[in-house]
């Protein structure tokens, strides 16, 4: 293979490299952002354990971004210096980046970078390519080693992640322990009895007391209509409740008319039952009447 054809498909890579990684730091940040939100919303709730737990992804992203964006930077000098690359031994200026890129490029999800890591290998040999994968000679950047190690974060760096999204996103983290919280706490230490007041106790009445004592006013059924006395006031010194009464009721016109009636109806009505009484005393008691009497009787009911 030419030199000159192997450095072309170089370069093409090395660009292609960069902007692949650009894009994956973008992707990588937008999502970490929207995992900041969900732990702000998870210290907010005090959901505080699930929070320390699930912010060891965020720091392992941003470690990973860190990592791509170094690479991104080897990536940008080895196109700057590609000139530098065409003598078939490495130049020492350059051992670093190269090596870097051949030690990293395996742990990343790039294909871009991973076939210049292959050009790489080819140009410079199996051997080289060896020191740089188990880095024998120590000259693989330390912060790329650093990077790529695969280890629990520390305690300090959770807690300065979470104390970092609360104040973002304005959540009030680690939350102060309430006043109320407080005082109470203080109360069960100066009172050993749990905060209860023990009443002391009192001697009994005696039966004399109790004859003497009058019942309660709430003593026996209440009504369920109570009435509160007015209070009294400069007009009238002692007020008193007036409960209503039964309503009186005013004779109307009929009413008026039905009595004026009635007293020449009852005396039209005696005196006819007293007409009957003599009539059939005289007909019971006296003499039988004859025709002729008979006669202007009914010519009288005619009338």
């Amino acid at each position: 293979m030419a030199p000159s054809s192997s450095l072309s498909k170089l370069k093409v890579q090395l660009k292609l490299s960069i902007s692949r990684l650009r894009m994956v730091q973008q992707k990588d940040t937008a999502i970490a952002k929207q995992q900041r939100r969900q732990m702000a919303h998870l210290l907010e709730q005090g959901k505080e354990e699930s929070a320390r737990i699930r912010v060891e992804n965020i720091i392992r992203s941003d470690i990973t971004t860190e990592l791509l964006e170094i690479l991104e930077l080897y990536c940008e000098l080895l196109l700057a210096r590609i000139g530098l690359l065409e003598p078939k031994e490495c130049d020492p200026g350059l051992e670093e980046a190269i090596k870097s890129l051949i030690h990293a490029a395996p742990r990343t999800d790039v294909k871009e970078l991973q076939q210049a890591r292959q050009l790489l290998v080819e140009k410079y040999g199996k051997d080289f390519a060896l020191e740089a994968i188990e880095n024998t000679d120590g000259k693989v950047a330390e912060r790329v080693v650093k990077k790529l190690k695969v280890e629990p974060p520390d305690a300090v760096l959770v807690d300065l992640y979470l104390k970092e999204i609360a104040k973002t996103y304005g959540v009030e983290w680690p939350r102060a322990p309430s006043k109320r919280q407080n005082e109470s706490d203080e109360e069960d230490d100066d009172d050993p009895s749990g905060g209860q007041v023990v009443k002391s106790l009192e001697e009994p009445l005696t039966t004399e007391e109790l004859t003497k004592a009058t019942p309660p006013r709430d003593l026996g059924p209440k009504s369920p209509v109570s009435i509160a006395p007015p209070s009294p006031s400069t007009d009238n010194l002692s007020p008193r409740v007036k409960l209503p009464g039964p309503p009186e009721l005013k004779p109307t016109a009929k009413m008026s008319g039905l009595k004026k009636h009635t007293p020449n109806t009852q005396a039209e009505s005696g005196a006819k039952a007293e007409d009957a009484d003599d009539r059939g005393k005289k007909g019971v008691g006296g003499k039988i009447p004859d025709v002729d009497e008979l006669a202007r009787r009914f010519a009288a009911l005619k009338k």
